[in-house]
């Protein structure tokens, strides 16, 4: 006779609607609205898995969205020439959200200034704002690589319950630690979302058949210590002496001062690269350098380094922008850029400790020296 739930058998995997109702329960005074909000992120992004799913034969293939608050081929206010799926992923979270009640304003890499959502005609302002990058590392779709979006949420400041008036910039600029939720859906072999809501971190992979995101990694830790970093290379001659004597040590492999081989990899998508650190470890650097005096770094902190470091340090990891820990930041702008490195906890204090310690002549890794290898 086959087992069931009833005569003690394996439990069905867990849902993530059922794994929310659970961590609801940690709060008995919520109302749930948090609940729907991350649902209807978690509906938005399998949208857009289908259309990376499909490739050319998607919306890639047909010219575009329309209607929607930007056409693909235009400049956005990164200054970055936007992909049709690009446009496709920023109109499903905002037409998926907006419609929601659970939010009083969205803010996205692909538009300049907050999009409002009007009060609904029933019903409390939505309390919370939503903040995110639709589709992160979109420059791999050429090539058919791994892409996600990413995705944060904050509290909703009193005044703006209370008064009715339309979001402002002002409202979003809330440091990292008062995040609510964070997540990030990644669009590979499988899709997945991972997410925190300040109780750890748990991936969820998609059931095609189902359509359902089941729980598969119920408590994702990132182990402390690490054989593998990732960085852009080809900035090398920008780098601080800081990032620059870490990368050399690691390079130096079992000879040089760490005693040990380390793997370098580099995927161009900041979904992916958190992922890989999530699932094995690592230690992931973009930091700040001397190539614009005028950015502190080249990644968005609001909907990018922010929600990356939640997850990162609610799963033991560590996440800074190599002087501070990136939560505490305060942003100055909706689209602030700020260096970040983060990863294994002991990588990343390591590299945070380098930081403090004076400036000192260091040799170059014949990769990167002015002659190079082959001169």
């Amino acid at each position: 006779m086959p087992h069931t739930a009833a005569s003690g058998g394996a439990r069905p995997p867990t849902t993530l609607t059922q794994y929310l109702i659970e961590e609801r329960r940690r709060f008995p005074q919520a109302s749930g609205a948090l609940n729907a909000l991350i649902l209807d992120v978690a509906l938005a992004c399998k949208a857009i898995a289908r259309e990376v799913a499909l490739g050319r034969l998607g919306v890639s293939g047909a010219g575009g969205a329309a209607g929607g608050p930007a056409a693909a081929g235009e400049i956005n206010v990164q200054g970055e020439e936007q992909k049709p799926l690009d446009v496709f992923a920023n109109e499903v979270f905002l037409r998926r959200n907006e419609a929601s009640g659970g939010v009083s304003g969205m803010a996205s890499e692909e538009l300049e200034a907050p999009w409002p959502v009007p009060c609904p005609a029933t019903g409390p302002r939505g309390k919370y704002l939503l903040v995110f990058d639709p589709l992160d590392g979109s420059s791999n779709l050429d090539v058919d690589m791994t892409v996600g979006s990413i995705f944060s949420i904050l509290r909703a400041p009193q005044d703006l319950l209370d008064s009715g008036h339309e979001v402002t910039e002002a409202d979003f600029l809330q440091p990292g630690a008062a995040q609510i939720a964070a997540g990030y859906a990644l669009y590979g072999p499988a899709t997945m979302l991972v997410l925190s809501v300040g109780n750890g971190v748990a991936g969820f992979t998609l059931d095609p058949n189902l359509g359902e995101f089941m729980l598969t990694h119920p408590d994702i830790r990132v182990p402390a210590q690490t054989r593998e970093f990732a960085i852009n290379a080809s900035n090398s001659r920008f780098w601080e002496p800081p990032v620059k004597r870490y990368v050399d040590e690691c390079l130096a492999g079992t000879s040089g001062p760490r005693g040990k081989d380390f793997n370098m990899r580099w995927i161009a998508s900041m979904v992916a690269e958190a992922h890989r650190i999530l699932m094995r470890g690592g230690v992931f650097l973009y930091p700040r350098d001397t190539r614009d005096p005028n950015r502190a770094g080249r990644l968005r902190l609001l909907y990018e380094a922010a929600p990356v470091g939640f997850l990162i340090e609610q799963a033991g990891g560590r996440a800074s922008t190599g002087r501070q820990p990136v939560l505490g930041v305060r942003p100055s702008g909706l689209h602030q850029r700020i260096g970040l490195v983060f990863g294994s906890r002991e990588e990343v204090e390591r590299i945070e400790r380098y930081h403090r310690e004076p400036d000192r002549d260091i040799a170059l890794n014949p990769l990167f020296a002015e002659r190079g290898l082959f001169r």
